[in-house]
């Protein structure tokens, strides 16, 4: 609390946050409101009062003739006003709007009718009008306020008129009926006499700004007050709000009246004032001194810094203003404190004035001061010239923006010389332009400009005032009406003035509409004007007569390339405006013209002031009316030395060189201006000889250039040039004589600011040199490795040593002597260095010798550079080229970059002595020498043993630093003789140990790659070396190997040890190394034959790890490699396991496989599974990487099978499918499935392995008669997976023949019974069908041959499926008849536990009505089977028995018709839950019933199934219905699922479902089944997320208490007071409490009631709770205390009587006579002591 800082930001502002504001101005539609630290809000005529809104609205839906008041009616500036933040907008700036509201509705919100008490000042908003007084709205629900006619009077004490919507702050005098009336005053004394009292009940919810209270100070500290106030409450008190002549008074202790300025509720921090204008409430604030805004201050000394917020400066007039601490700096710089404190004094602009701090807000900010106008529109005069931005087209004209406060109108008359048609084609938003005002309005805020270049670039004198308008003068006016009696011609602000006819022209003009149209630019002569009259008259005729009375100037003879003195008359954004000397001829000095060097550009300007003499300018250009001129170095000598061969276009050729700048950037290309105004363009594809994306990043507006012209179009007159350094010529020392000019620049900038004498600053840094060494000593250590230093020499300035130029840790206050590298003179920092071999001796240098140089500080245009270890500083350009402006980045010259230089000259006086050099890009080359010694540094043979210490410890190799410092490399092959497959043979050496190595090769420096040496003396970069024991003997034979003859050494199948180096992920391939100069690369498929470990090589395989491969090719030819297997298999061959990717699926062959080594394999739908699947493909997707065993190989690719046995044999898995290889694991009678592969003429084909099929002719397919076998395969489709039984097996021929029938399978018949298909004919039946046939056949035909062709054509349809009929057998029914009793007494599996709902019922109420599903299918297949009987037997019955049979019928159907009926009774099929679906599909008690019948017959695949439809089903809108079936889902994956189901369910319903319900129903779901640990994990997840939510607490409470951790919940109640809002603590500590008496410690949950019951008594239901709880858990004379308590409370008298009545009751049923009279005789007290209230 020691900074005591609530300076707001409008980003730091929070909706809701309550502010005391002060009206500052008022519009038809808004008010602008000054809130506190100089922030304006914003109140919207919608935010006022509910009731002024309706009137509005009202007013524009019905046009209604009740009188509305305008805001300016109801509000008046300097206004204090209480609101609220409603909202807060964001701009396309990204400027925060802060809106606002004073409806009492949100101001009030925190007060409630029973909270309501006399003395209260309350904001509210005039409701309505009455006869003797007003209603006055004070958003309080249930409570009328009234404030009678006499009470509304002013500061005089007059009556006081008020309107509907005006705002009042009120005193509340009198309050009736518990808050319901309250009587207002709004009289000026009695308002100012309130002060806030404990007694009146404030809360942090209700406390409102503008309150004035009593408080003490706590504490005193720099930036202010800590105090308290109301008793228990702290507020704070800032700087700006304490009167400046007590400022320094305050002691700890002292009683002060303050009053309250903000409330923040989310952080509870209240601020407060001690201004005593404003401990007045409902008063005004004094809005003086408001003029003042935008003038310029010099002088001014800083009186306070509070370094966090600002300043307070004194001006000259000993006015105490604020400078925020933003406002020190420019927008884009860091805060520096040391250059703001080292000036005695400083220049500042007035910004604003802050009506509730009654102070000034400045900015030091150069260009906030320098702008020609600010804020004001009162600053802005007709005829000046500004810069504006284009904001929108409009049809009326065009706004442009003029600064950040001011807006302009360019009327569409006024948008060019001509009136435009399309204005928007030569105008696009965003785009500067130059306009002239032509009249400007403070008081409307309202400007207009002229963009009509003859009023722009006119340099006739301005008629601004009638005064100007002497006769004889010629101004430029525009025509704004054209009638018979002649023209008006307006000029500036409100000058008028009308041409007659006879003076229009100097022919007759009869019809002026014809010669002149409204918006023309004219010419026009003063004829007369009467100043007094302001009428003016004027002549166009007469304009040639010239202006009579203007005296006459000397002439300036311009010529471009002429030199010319001049005087700085003003500074402008642009540059310099200037006078030609002598003649006194204004002319411009554009910035970008001062120097070559675009960084000096600036320096020179800042440096230069108003009233300085330049010398030695050149003219460059004349544009009527202004002179451009030029200080560029060398375009002065390109001019001067006759260099210019181009004065004009038609003086350009092809390939001539020119000297120029950029004028202007796009992102086509660049253009280049030229001497004498000529302009060529760069395209993008010329401007550099490398790649240029973005031509503004590489290019600044004035950056000089040498071009040369490379193509010319005659007709247009343009040209193209090229800037390409390959194709322009510079002088050899164009690059040194630019250096030193840069460098003088610099130096004359100093001098200029260090003569002014303004401050000791530049004083100091002038006498600063490059390389000079100066004492010091260590200020700060930073955090990012940088050091301040402090010196008495640069007392004023910031000395810095980045973290490279400090070569070891310093501690503060430590001596030392840094070389100085560069001063920078806008940030005002000195840059030094630390670095030994720049603080050493300096050597002399020679002219001609060549150094490896260190770049050690590089900034735009120029970089300090150290010439090797000779301790010498000197400074070179960025570029060798003026044109030279992109490098990548690692041609940068950065900090720590190397070059090669050479010194041209020693010691140069340009430099002040520092070697003048030339320098480039390329790193010095290295010389191999041939040595046959090792005395030079880093020379070795092949062979020498060395010593060394290890430097760096990298996965794959370490670096050695060796004895005579250079650095040698160990492979990690050659560290251990013996390495263990899985370990990382780098991390045995440690950083810093000894070891003995020696040379077996070399690499080379950039890439890396190993050389092996031909030669014992070759020498090399960096030494490879080896620390295998076997290779260190003396005898040990080395020989140097070549990589190719290494490669022989390696035998495809060979067991190889190597390491790896690197994993690419794109090609998704391992690059191992088996030795210095070996690489390998291991695919993806042969890494390892697990796709889990596949998906994610990177983590199974580590940098440096040893792994174990198979080669698998050698590869010689280039780039020399091996090709490696990490998974134990070289090649190919059965049984082998391995790991795929999928590359296709075929329904017809199955999945198309790729395999390592280039090998592609397929997969039959058999070999998919060891347990079919009705969609076998459905889990298989493209580029899946799947696990494999090759069974064998065909068409040359390899046949493969997925299933589980054969890819894990270790593992015992289930075979419901078994493999079926050849015909010899067959045999009839067998049960088989399979996938139908085909369906023809000649039957079903079903594929019943990879290589086997079978077939099922059609009266074996189905028992239905099928038309066609394309019907059939309509109804069973390709992939179907089909239950047969084998009839016989033709081994000879290969032939299965198959049965599909029920009767054979035991499943459904394939063709569903729904169609109403026929069955087929059989038996007897068929017999007689087939002999009538033949008999009517025999009697129609004549010859005998036909019957005989009809004979044998019959039997063969008896043997054979023709595939029109299918026969039904009845020795095949006799063993169905014999299966059946088997089939029934199947014992019915073990039911699991029920799942139970917790979503508001049980959907397992009436379960055991459900019948097991297994006997109900047993049920109906017994009545299918009689069906079928009656049907393919029919008998003969009597008429007796036909009748009983229709009678059994009808009772059949009225059954059927009763249970439909019935909605009581339970449904017994699935068919019958079907049914009820498709009338309620949104019942989900009829979907749970559904799940619980399946349930029951463990059928829980189904049950899901159900659910999941459920979800499908259920309308979006029954978010109760949908939940219901999440909760059942949950409980069912609970008892029957995994963890990894139950959570995916959960993560879905929270998706889907609102997610506190579905977290709530799960925990209690863990809860009920034990599962503690899960779910209080969850209830912790659930208290993170929804903290704000009361109910969430309150079952984590429970759930604590019943596992009997009363602490944790103790600690629970404490973490959920903080997260919940205030208002929620008191019920939620209640709650808790009844916890504690129900599961936990009741004197505990005692204890806490009687807390709260001590702290809200009047909370008469808490009352009733504790009553109930202590007559259940407490003792009669505990129960009988809390009563007597009860009946003293001073609440109403009914809420009493309720309770002595529940007193009584509780006495008549456990207590004695005498307790029950006590009781009557205690009530009979209350009665007589309230009188007539209670007896009511």
């Amino acid at each position: 609390m020691n900074t005591i800082l609530f300076f707001f930001y409008p980003q730091s502002l929070k909706v809701g946050t309550l502010l005391l504001g002060c009206v500052k101005e008022v519009v038809d539609f808004e008010v602008t409101i000054n809130l506190p630290s100089g922030l304006l809000g914003y109140l919207n005529i919608s935010n006022i009062s509910d009731s002024y809104t309706k009137i509005l609205s009202d007013h524009l839906d019905s046009a209604s003739s009740e009188e509305i008041f305008s805001l300016s009616s109801l509000f008046s500036p300097g206004m204090l006003v209480r609101c609220v933040v409603a909202r807060l907008d964001t701009a396309k700036g990204g400027s925060v709007s802060i809106q606002l509201s004073i409806n009492p509705k949100e101001v009030n919100k925190g007060f409630s009718t029973g909270s309501l008490k006399a003395g209260l000042v309350l904001s509210g908003c005039v409701e309505s009008i009455e006869d003797h007084g007003y209603l006055v709205d004070l958003g309080i629900k249930g409570t009328k306020a009234f404030l009678p006619k006499q009470a509304a009077k002013d500061k005089t004490n007059s009556p006081k008129e008020l309107k509907v919507g005006q705002y009042v702050t009120s005193l509340l005098e009198e309050v009736k009926n518990d808050g319901r009336v309250v009587c207002l005053s709004i009289s000026p004394t009695a308002v100012a006499q309130a002060v806030a009292d404990t007694e009146h009940g404030w809360t942090l919810t209700n406390l409102l700004p503008g309150l004035v209270v009593k408080a003490q100070i706590k504490k005193v500290t720099l930036h202010g007050l800590i105090l308290e106030f109301l008793s228990s409450f702290t507020g704070l008190v800032d700087f700006m709000h304490l009167e400046p002549e007590q400022a320094s008074t305050f002691s700890e202790g002292d009683n002060v009246k303050a009053c309250v300025l903000y409330v923040e509720p989310s952080t509870r921090l209240v601020g407060l004032s001690l201004r005593s204008h404003l401990l007045q409430p409902g008063g005004d604030v004094d809005l003086v001194a408001t003029e003042r805004i935008g003038e310029v201050a010099h002088g001014c000394k800083m009186t306070a810094l509070h370094h966090l917020s600002g300043a307070m400066l004194k001006l000259p007039d000993q006015t105490v203003v604020f400078i925020h601490r933003n406002h020190m700096k420019e927008p884009r710089e860091a805060f520096n404190l040391n250059r703001v404190m080292a000036k005695p004094e400083h220049t500042c602009r007035i910004m604003d004035f802050s009506p509730m701090e009654q102070v000034h807000l400045v900015s030091l900010r150069q260009s906030v001061i320098n702008a020609p106008f600010f804020r004001r529109y009162h600053d802005i005069h007709p005829g000046q010239i500004v810069q504006g931005t284009v904001t929108s087209l409009q049809s009326h004209g065009m706004m442009v923006k003029v600064t950040d406060y001011i807006r302009g109108l360019v009327p569409r008359t006024h948008l060019s010389d001509i009136i435009l048609k399309n204005p928007e084609k030569k105008y696009t938003v965003g785009m500067t332009i130059k306009c002239r005002v032509l009249s400007v309005d403070p008081q409307e805020k309202k400007l207009t400009l002229t963009r009509k270049r003859a009023l722009v670039d006119s340099s006739l004198p301005l008629f601004l005032t009638y005064e100007d308008a002497r006769r004889g003068r010629v101004s430029h006016g525009f025509i704004v009406c054209v009638k018979d009696f002649g023209c008006i011609v307006c000029f500036y602000g409100e000058v008028k003035g009308l041409v007659p006819p006879n003076e229009l022209s100097t022919e007759p003009v009869i019809v002026p509409e014809n010669m002149f149209y409204v918006g023309q630019v004219v010419k026009a002569k003063v004829l007369n004007c009467d100043v007094e009259k302001e009428k003016l008259l004027l002549s166009f005729k007469a304009v040639a007569g010239g202006d009579a009375e203007a005296p006459p100037k000397p002439t300036f003879d311009f010529e471009v390339g002429k030199k010319v003195e001049v005087k700085v008359v003003s500074k402008v954004l642009t540059g310099l405006e200037v006078s030609i000397l002598p003649e006194e001829t204004t002319a411009l000095l554009p910035m970008m013209h001062l120097s070559d060097h675009v960084s000096n550009c600036l320096l020179l300007w800042e440096g230069l002031q108003e009233g300085d003499i330049i010398s030695n300018i050149v003219c460059l250009s004349k544009k009527k009316p202004n002179i451009t001129l030029t200080k560029k170095p060398t375009v002065k000598s390109f001019l001067e030395e006759g260099g210019v061969v181009a004065k004009e276009f038609s003086d350009i050729t092809v390939g001539v060189q020119l000297i120029g700048w950029v004028k202007n950037i796009m992102p086509y290309g660049v253009f280049v201006e030229f001497p004498y105004g000529l302009v060529g363009l760069a395209p993008k594809a010329a401007i550099s000889d490398k790649f240029i994306s973005d031509t503004g990043a590489h290019f600044q507006l004035g950056h000089t250039v040498v071009a040369k012209v490379t193509n010319l179009d005659e007709e247009k007159h343009r040209f193209l040039v090229s800037l390409k350094v390959s194709e322009v010529t510079s002088p050899e020392r164009d690059g040194q004589a630019r250096l030193i000019r840069g460098l003088q620049e610099r130096k004359a900038v100093m001098e200029m600011m260090a003569s002014r004498g303004d401050s000791d600053l530049f004083t100091q840094l002038s006498a600063v040199t490059i390389g000079q060494k100066m004492k010091m000593s260590v200020d700060e250590v930073r955090e990012d490795g940088s050091v301040t230093f402090k010196s008495d020499e640069l007392s004023a300035a910031t000395v810095l040593a980045t973290k490279d130029n400090v070569p070891s840790k310093l501690a503060t206050g430590q001596k030392c002597m840094p070389v100085i590298l560069h001063v920078d003179l806008v940030t005002s920092q000195v840059y030094v260095s630390l670095l030994t071999k720049l603080t050493g001796k300096r050597q002399e240098v020679e002219a001609g010798s060549t150094h490896t140089a260190t770049v050690h500080h590089a900034d735009r245009d120029f970089a300090v550079i150290s010439l090797g270890d000779t301790a010498q500083l000197t400074v070179i350009q960025t570029t060798n080229h003026p044109n030279e402006t992109f490098r990548f980045d690692s041609e940068k010259l950065t900090a720590g970059k190397t070059l090669t230089i050479t010194v041209t000259k020693s010691s140069c006086e340009e430099l002040e002595g520092l070697p003048l050099v030339s320098w480039e890009l390329a790193p010095p080359e290295r010389k191999r020498l041939i040595s046959d010694s090792k005395g030079s540094k880093g020379t070795y043979r092949y062979g020498d043993v060395v010593k060394g210490k290890v430097k760096k410890v990298k996965p794959t190799c370490v670096l050695v630093t060796l004895e005579d410092g250079s650095t040698g490399c160990v492979h990690v092959s050659e560290i251990q003789e013996v390495v263990c497959v899985g370990t990382f043979p780098t991390s045995l050496l440690k950083i810093g140990s000894e070891v003995t190595a020696r040379v077996i090769g070399g690499r080379e420096g950039n890439s890396h790659r190993f050389l092996p040496f031909s030669h014992p003396n070759f020498t090399y970069s960096m030494p490879e070396l080896t620390l295998l024991p076997s290779k260190l003997k003396e005898d040990a034979d080395i020989k140097p190997v070549k990589t190719k003859e290494k490669l022989k050494r390696y035998q495809v199948g060979d067991d190889v040890i190597c390491f790896v180096s690197k994993y690419f992920p794109t090609r998704k391939c391992l690059e191992v190394t088996t030795g210095p100069s070996v690489t390998g690369t291991v695919e993806q498929l042969a890494m390892t034959s697990d796709p889990k470990d596949a998906k994610h090589p990177e983590k199974l395989f580590k940098l440096g790890q040893a792994v174990s491969a198979k080669v698998v090719t050698v590869s010689s030819s280039k780039p020399s490699r091996l090709s490696l297997s990490l998974n134990g298999v070289h090649k190919l061959e059965k049984g082998h396991v391995i790991m795929g990717l999928v590359q296709k699926l075929d329904p017809n062959l199955g999945l198309l496989v790729k395999l390592p080594f280039s090998a592609m394999g397929t997969v039959a739908m058999e070999d998919l599974a060891d347990k079919y699947k009705p969609k076998p493909l459905e889990r298989y997707s493209k580029d899946q990487l799947v696990r494999c065993c090759i069974v064998g190989e065909a068409k040359s690719k390899w046949q493969l099978s997925l299933r589980p046995s054969r890819t894990n044999p270790g593992k015992a898995s289930v075979v419901k499918d078994p493999e079926i290889v050849s015909l010899e694991d067959l045999s009839e009678g067998q049960i088989v499935r399979g996938y139908v592969r085909t369906v023809n003429a000649q039957g079903v084909f079903v594929s019943l392995s990879r290589s086997i099929k079978g077939r099922a002719q059609f009266q074996k397919a189905t028992k239905y008669f099928v038309a066609s076998h394309q019907d059939y395969a309509k109804k069973v489709p390709q992939s179907t997976l089909l239950t047969t039984k084998i009839l016989s097996i033709d081994k000879e021929k290969g032939l299965v023949d198959l049965s599909l029938l029920q009767e054979d399978t035991g499943k459904p018949d394939v063709i569903p019974e729904s169609l109403g298909l026929h069955l087929r004919v059989t038996g007897e039946a068929k017999e007689k069908r087939d002999a009538t046939k033949k008999r009517k056949r025999t009697e129609s035909e004549s010859k005998q041959g036909t019957a005989e062709k009809v004979v044998k054509k019959t039997g063969k349809g008896e043997d054979s499926d023709s595939g029109v009929e299918v026969y039904f057998r009845e020795e095949e029914v006799e063993e169905e008849k014999k299966l059946e009793p088997a089939e029934v007494e199947k014992p019915v599996p073990v039911q699991p536990p029920r799942l139970q709902v917790t979503g508001g019922f049980s959907w397992d109420a009436a379960l055991s009505a459900l019948k097991p599903a297994s006997a109900a299918l047993v049920g109906e297949d017994s009545s299918d089977g009689e069906v079928d009987e009656v049907n393919t037997k029919p008998q003969k019955k009597s008429r007796h028995e036909q009748e009983v049979a229709k009678r059994e019928a009808e009772k059949a159907l009225t059954k059927l018709e009763t249970e439909l009926m019935d909605p009581g009774l339970r449904p017994q099929t699935a068919a019958s839950f079907e049914r009820l679906l498709l009338s309620s599909p949104d019942s989900s008690l009829l979907w749970l019933q559904f799940m619980a019948f399946h349930l029951q017959a463990t059928q829980i695949e189904q049950a899901r199934a159900v659910a999941e439809r459920a979800l499908k089903t259920i309308s979006f809108r029954e978010e109760q219905e949908k939940l219901n079936v999440w909760v059942a889902l949950l409980n069912l994956e609970n008892l029957y699922g995994t963890e990894e189901s139950l959570q995916k369910v959960f993560e879905r319903a929270v998706q889907f479902c609102e997610p506190m319900p579905v977290y709530q129903q799960l925990a209690d779901i863990y809860a009920k089944c034990q599962k503690t640990k899960e779910a209080e994990g969850l209830y912790k997840t659930m208290v993170k997320r929804f903290r704000q939510e009361k109910a969430v607490w309150l079952s984590y409470g429970t759930f604590l208490l019943q596992q009997g951790q009363s602490d944790a919940a103790s600690a629970l109640l404490q973490r959920a007071i903080k997260s919940l809002p205030n208002k929620d603590n008191v019920d939620l500590i209640a709650k808790f409490a009844q916890l504690e008496f129900r599961y936990g410690d009741v004197e505990r949950g005692k204890t806490m009631l009687d807390k709260i019951l001590t702290s809200y008594p009047k909370r008469t239901d808490l009352w009733s709770v504790f009553i109930d709880l202590m007559v259940k858990h407490g003792s009669q004379k505990e129960v009988r205390a809390v009563f007597d308590r009860v009946i003293h409370l001073s609440v109403a008298v009914k809420r009493i009587k309720f309770f002595f009545k529940r007193y009584l009751e509780y006495e008549k049923k456990n207590g004695t006579p005498e307790s029950i009279q006590a009781v009557k005789e205690k009530a009979l007290e209350y009665v007589e002591s309230k009188g007539t209230e209670a007896a009511r």
